[in-house]
């Protein structure tokens, strides 16, 4: 901030000067604004005379901080007036309804949506705390949303908050810096970049590296300041070699080194898999000219200058990223043989770029019509149709990250028009993004004239036909994670919303059949219903039916609430009544024996237990104790004497051999489908058996699997199911 004479209005120690800050807002609004704008500083800096910062600064800096940076994005009176006054409402004794009568209703708006912002609890700890209770945490980010909808400007004014909390982070203790940095890396810095606010984007994404990663940034960093100079005096020789032939061709463009963050550079690191030496835009300049033609001829002219890299050339002119993003990027081997990155783009798209829907303010007094605010706020008003689709606070969450997350595809429809996804998106995403009934019609889909599976991973460029049947209708395995058809919340939503409609008797018939199947296929059949059903936040099984049969509890949940029933995080109270000793000794190993020292425990090769199975121990003479399922038949012919009570240690990542059998009408490269499934989910197959009837044509396999538990037996027997002529696949017992 800055440091000049003292007036009667500033803030105590001599160290912000509000007369010097307001002749600097003088060149950038007129003196009715200012006035206003005055008036909201004395009233902050009266409000919060006696708050100090965790820094032990004036808690006032904190709000000058925040209306600075919206200054500097160019933001109208009314925002920076709301970003004065953001924490009066919450932290001081100042009420909306005095907010209200003196500055006026839009202003009090703001102000109410940034505090109830601050109220929200983090979505990073909603996302931990998954049980339906939250739910009440997660309708207050989408009301959070909603009053974006209304005025985005409350996200601004939160965004620039969060900005100045970060730059200020030091001050606070480790698991605060943890906890705020995680939130801001998840939701706060790609919202910016959803929004297009480049400059904000950047920074968030830096600070958030710098506290959850503090020796990759410091390595990054160092490496950055000990090539500084050297890269400084390269981007200087090709911004005038540049310069040069550019007005040769009477081009006028502006020429700059651009800044890097050190957060892309360990993403891109991350990603392609290489050093710090081998980025090709640690060094780069950008080129802003007048119009969209002296871009690509800016393009040309640096391709005849220097070689051009294969395959680092982006065009996001023609395709414009999900952000609204505009600009060329290419790459090419420089000066002495150096690698250096070229962004070329015009003033306009450049402004854009920085300030995203900020920008709109920019123009806003000549009343042009943005195109960038206008898609922001489209998209803005999707968020309105999530609390009819989502039936839990997990679905909203992991909706909300998915939709404003960075990482996206971008595809084109059969007449060109391109759609953004989330990466890893399928073609049945894309068909439940162009339409409910498209995605509930869709039986396969068509990838640049190819059939493909609805399981396919869309790719940057694909040009998609969905194939549909008339009255078609969605299925439950479109539901289950493991086979891979859906990837975006949004069309899971949709799907489950479909099966919600449908009559309960038959979702509950349903969701039995599939328990039932579930069940069967992993070898439970035996398993505590009435336990499950509790796991699985259900007062009953015939709820538990209705919420598997609508889609709200899927194969996968099934399989880890079976698991967990098996593997409880604490001691069974009832199993320790039944110990001489009430505690449980852990031993080195995967089975938590109770009420003995560090015994030597071995796996029954009669009904190969693995985590998620009820087991029980016998004591072998001479061999310590040997653990079975419990309704293995040789337990039975046990004396009672010598059975003891076990159940599966915490925190194992130790393998088991399961048994499974698979029956298949037998095909041509059958088993070679079935050993690249084993292959793609790293399981490792101990021995495997195959016959085949020549008669009926049926292969019968015999596989013995080494997995880490039902959960994985789960993915893998669903997997198998899936394949072409697979009739069967589950586990023996």
């Amino acid at each position: 901030m800055v440091t000049t004479k003292k007036s009667d209005d500033s803030v105590s120690e001599n160290s912000f000067s509000l007369d010097a800050w307001m002749d600097k807002l003088a060149t950038l609004y007129p003196d009715d604004q200012l006035e206003r704008i005055r008036e909201a500083a004395v009233l902050a800096i009266k409000a919060h005379a006696h708050q100090r910062r965790a820094s032990g600064e004036p808690y006032v800096f904190h709000v000058f901080e925040v209306a600075e940076i919206l200054v500097n994005l160019h933001l109208d009176n009314e925002s920076i007036i709301a970003a004065l006054l953001h924490d009066v409402v919450e932290d001081t004794s100042v009420t909306l309804e005095q907010v209200e009568s003196v500055f006026g209703h839009s202003i009090s708006v703001l102000v109410d949506g940034v505090t109830k912002i601050g109220q929200v609890k983090g979505v990073s700890e909603i996302a931990q705390n998954k049980s339906r209770e939250n739910w009440g945490n997660s309708e207050s980010l989408r009301k959070m949303l909603l009053a974006m909808v209304k005025d985005v400007r409350v996200i601004l004014i939160k965004l620039a908050d969060r900005l100045h909390n970060m730059r200020t982070l030091k001050y606070l203790d480790k698991e605060r810096q943890t906890r705020i940095a995680t939130e801001t890396m998840d939701i706060f810095a790609p919202l910016a970049s959803r929004m297009g606010i480049w400059q904000i984007k950047w920074e968030l994404e830096d600070l958030s590296f710098r506290y959850l990663h503090p020796g990759k940034y410091k390595k990054i960093a160092s490496l950055l300041a000990e090539r500084r100079l050297d890269r400084e005096a390269f981007i200087n020789e090709v911004i005038t070699e540049l310069e040069d032939e550019l007005a040769k061709v009477n081009i006028k463009a502006e020429l700059s080194g651009r800044a890097k963050h050190i957060y892309s550079i360990w993403r891109k690191m991350e990603k392609k898999g290489v050093d710090f030496k081998d980025i090709f835009d640690v060094s780069a300049v950008r080129v802003l000219v007048d119009t969209v033609a002296d871009c690509y001829g800016v393009l040309g002219i640096t391709h005849m200058l220097w070689k051009h890299i294969p395959n680092e050339f982006d065009d996001y002119i023609t395709t414009p990223k999900g952000n609204n993003y505009q600009s060329l990027h290419t790459a090419v081997i420089g000066p002495d043989g150096k690698i250096l990155e070229v962004q070329i783009r015009t003033r306009e798209m450049h402004e854009h770029a920085e300030l995203g829907v900020a920008s709109h303010w920019l123009y806003k007094e000549g009343s042009k019509f943005d195109p960038v605010y206008e898609q922001k706020i489209a998209w803005l008003r999707q968020i309105l149709e999530w609390k009819n689709e989502e039936s839990d606070v997990d679905g909203f969450v992991d909706r909300l990250k998915s939709e404003i997350f960075e990482d996206r595809v971008y595809v084109l429809t059969p007449k060109g028009n391109v759609v953004d996804l989330a990466m890893g998106a399928t073609p049945l995403d894309f068909a439940y993004h162009i339409h409910t009934d498209v995605g509930h019609g869709c039986r396969g889909a068509k990838i640049n004239g190819s059939i493909v599976p609805l399981t396919y991973t869309l790719k940057t460029g694909d040009q998609i036909e969905i194939l549909t049947a008339k009255s078609g209708t969605p299925s439950r395995d479109w539901l289950n994670s493991h086979l891979g058809y859906l990837k975006t919340p949004r069309a899971r939503a949709k799907v489950r919303s479909w099966f919600t409609h449908l009559d309960l008797e038959k979702n509950i018939t349903a969701g039995k059949l599939i328990l039932d199947k579930e069940l069967s296929k992993l070898g439970l059949s035996k398993i505590n219903t009435d336990r499950l059903a509790s796991k699985l936040n259900s007062q009953n099984m015939q709820e538990l039916y209705a919420l598997i049969g609508k889609g709200d509890v899927t194969a996968v949940q099934i399989a880890g609430a079976a698991q967990e029933i098996a593997t409880p995080k604490d001691p069974d109270a009832e199993i320790l009544k039944k110990t001489k000793i009430s505690t449980a000794k852990e031993v080195k190993g995967d089975v938590r024996i109770y009420g003995v020292g560090n015994l030597l425990t071995t796996m029954a090769k009669c009904c190969k237990p693995a985590p998620g199975d009820s087991i029980i121990g016998y004591i072998t003479k001479g061999r310590g104790i040997t653990i079975h399922r419990r309704d293995c038949s040789n337990i039975l012919r046990y004396g009672h004497e010598r059975l003891i009570e076990v159940s599966w240690s915490r925190g194992q990542e130790s393998t088991y051999p399961v048994d499974i059998s698979v029956l298949a009408y037998d095909r041509q490269g059958l088993l070679m489908d079935i050993t690249n499934v084993l292959s793609d989910e790293k399981v490792n197959v101990l021995s495997m058996n195959t016959i085949t009837d020549v008669k009926d044509h049926m292969a019968r396999m015999k596989l013995t699997l080494e997995v880490t538990g039902i959960s994985k037996l789960s993915r893998v027997l669903s997997r198998l199911t899936q394949l072409s002529n697979v009739l069967e696949a589950k586990r023996v017992v």
